[in-house]
């Protein structure tokens, strides 16, 4: 690969023991294969599928992965506290900031500055601050430079807007959060890689990674019910782009699906 160029894997959301499973067992491979020079996941589901904390973290950190986004389960376990600070945790940018934690991580790729920033959407989620603007205002006060966005986010719609109003700003808005894949990668016409989800890293085999139990009842009788982690049919998800470190500008995006029990 040119030198002009660096690569970048982003795993969709790593749900509970089975997504860290998946990672164990398949990621060696992955990075063998893809040679990515920075790897960034989703990991506001690895602790019991709510949360993150220090011994998850770790764990994803020592298998290759530099970077650990989040979303809106970012506080959900109470052990968040201990990694919260870490500079390769990320919790949204738009969140009030007087919360712990940093809304971006600076990191280096092969010599070269790459901005992850986390983000959350408003549709059919919390009340929280307009990730357009904060996301924008952000990238316009910072620079140029090569930024990648992890939009956390329910709606398609949300996902696709942000990523044309900040097409050509940013080098990549990944969506996370609804589990599933989407089969729309694509570079936008001004050089942003985008796809709606990345996915997900865990199972495939109940409802967004949990046992469908929970998310039948809740469904039938409105009250909430407790969720457990499936373990069937565990999956990788995930993407890989390759940016132009001096255009800053996206110049492929590929998905990237493994089955672990293959």
């Amino acid at each position: 690969m040119p030198s002009n160029f660096i690569k970048i894997l982003f795993i969709g959301d790593i749900v509970g023991k089975t997504g860290r499973d998946v990672i164990s067992s398949l990621l060696s491979a992955i990075l063998s294969t893809e040679k990515p020079d920075l790897v960034i996941a989703n990991g506001e589901n690895l602790a019991g599928g709510f949360g993150l904390n220090s011994a998850t973290s770790e764990e994803m950190f020592k298998s290759g992965i530099n970077v650990l986004t989040s979303g809106n389960h970012i506080y959900d376990n109470k052990d968040v506290k201990e990694i919260i600070n870490d500079n390769r945790v990320v919790r949204p940018i738009n969140y009030h900031p007087d919360l712990p934690g940093h809304g971006y991580a600076e990191m280096d790729a092969r010599g070269v500055n790459v901005t992850v920033i986390n983000a959350l959407g408003r549709v059919f989620m919390q009340p929280v601050d307009c990730p357009f603007r904060t996301v924008e205002k952000f990238v316009l006060e910072k620079g140029k430079g090569i930024y990648i966005v992890d939009f956390h986010a329910e709606a398609t719609a949300e996902k696709q807007a942000l990523a044309a109003y900040l097409d050509g700003k940013v080098s990549a808005i990944i969506g996370t959060h609804t589990h599933v894949q989407t089969a729309d990668e694509r570079i936008l016409p001004k050089g942003t890689a985008f796809i709606t989800d990345a996915g997900i890293t865990g199972s495939q085999g109940g409802v967004i990674g949990f046992q469908s139990t929970g998310a039948i009842k809740r469904t039938l009788y409105q009250i909430p019910q407790r969720f457990e982690v499936d373990k069937t049919l565990p999956v990788f998800n995930g993407v890989s782009i390759k940016i132009n470190t001096e255009t800053f500008k996206a110049e492929s995006i590929k998905r990237i699906y493994r089955n672990a029990e293959d």
